[in-house]
């Protein structure tokens, strides 16, 4: 089975108004495209709520709203993505109205959803996609805010407090989903912005999914992709957006990662290069790729895995 990967996508703000002006094609390169029409399976988290309905949450301080119009659904399909994850801190930031204008509208473009739902249960439950001849489990958890978590009765995200550990119904879950599916995809929201580097929590955090039995985990929140270390893929970095870029961090430029998965775990990555221009993303050439090439092989050599350039793509080595 192979999976594309991808990570904060936020299709609100200019992305929206570019949307508007050029429709849901013209979001992303058709390289870009092509790229992820290799794959069985295409993953992303969407970072933004879509609907034309609701008002801010009500948090004191907080920054940043994002919403995208229904027709940002489309652009999701367009690309072929399979599942998204709600479970992040945008999924609520136009209430809970807003968010189930979400998933009607995702569901009705075709594409799943985990992370976030009407219940505390529905948030936490995993979806089975097929591809490769492979069944996949999908689920999405997130560590921030706490005032986005899904009650007993209350719509809301998948919350686990993971700087306390992995809680056991998130580890039970896990090891349950194994024995019904052929390898288990779990996609964190987690951590700060714009940090170079997985926190030490964030580090115990994975590790503790991957004996729960995770296959694969695939985080994502700081904005700039991180290294790669046995099943984890610790930050995937950006896809699309509109946000200020870093000088020093660039987070203008990202990765799109392709991972070849079997029962037994991954056995190839493939990242590709990716510029984030603003609210279009197309692949990176020149310095851009060569900064990527560089960012990603310097941060694996600190997790101790190797990276080579192929070129068009780099290339993860795994040590397990």
């Amino acid at each position: 089975m192979d999976i594309a990967l991808a990570g904060d996508t936020m299709l609100g703000r200019l992305v929206a108004e570019r949307l508007h002006e050029v429709g849901p094609r013209r979001l992303v390169a058709p390289e870009v495209r092509d790229i992820v029409a290799e794959a069985d399976l295409f993953v992303v988290n969407l970072e933004c709520c879509v609907s034309e309905r609701g008002q801010p949450w009500p948090q004191p301080g907080k920054p940043f709203f994002f919403r995208a119009p229904p027709r940002a659904a489309q652009t999701l399909a367009w690309l072929g993505v399979d599942c998204v994850t709600l479970a992040n801190n945008h999924a609520l930031d136009f209430g809970y109205q807003a968010l189930r204008d979400t998933r009607w509208h995702l569901a009705d473009a075709g594409v799943r959803t985990v992370g976030a739902g009407p219940d505390r249960d529905a948030a936490r439950a995993a979806v089975v996609l097929t591809g490769g001849g492979l069944r996949l489990a999908v689920l999405g958890v997130t560590d921030h805010p706490n005032d986005y978590a899904a009650g007993r009765t209350r719509p809301g995200v998948a919350y686990a407090d993971l700087r306390a550990g992995v809680p056991g119904w998130l580890a039970d879950e896990i090891a349950a989903l194994r024995q019904h599916a052929d390898a288990v995809l779990v996609t964190p929201h987690w951590g700060p912005n714009l940090i170079t580097e997985p926190l030490p929590y964030v580090r115990r955090a994975a590790k503790a999914l991957v004996d729960a039995g995770a296959t694969l985990v695939a985080g994502h929140s700081a904005h700039v992709f991180h290294g790669v270390a046995g099943p984890v893929l610790y930050d995937l970095g950006d896809f699309i957006d509109d946000y200020a870029v870093d000088p020093v961090l660039h987070n203008d430029l990202g990765l799109l990662w392709l991972v070849t998965l079997d029962a037994g775990g991954p056995r190839r990555l493939r990242a590709v290069p990716l510029a984030l221009d603003t609210a279009y993303t197309r692949l990176a050439t020149g310095p851009e790729y060569d900064w990527v090439a560089y960012r990603l092989t310097a941060a694996c050599a600190e997790l101790g895995t190797e990276v080579v350039n192929e070129g068009d793509h780099l290339s993860v080595t795994w040590r397990t």
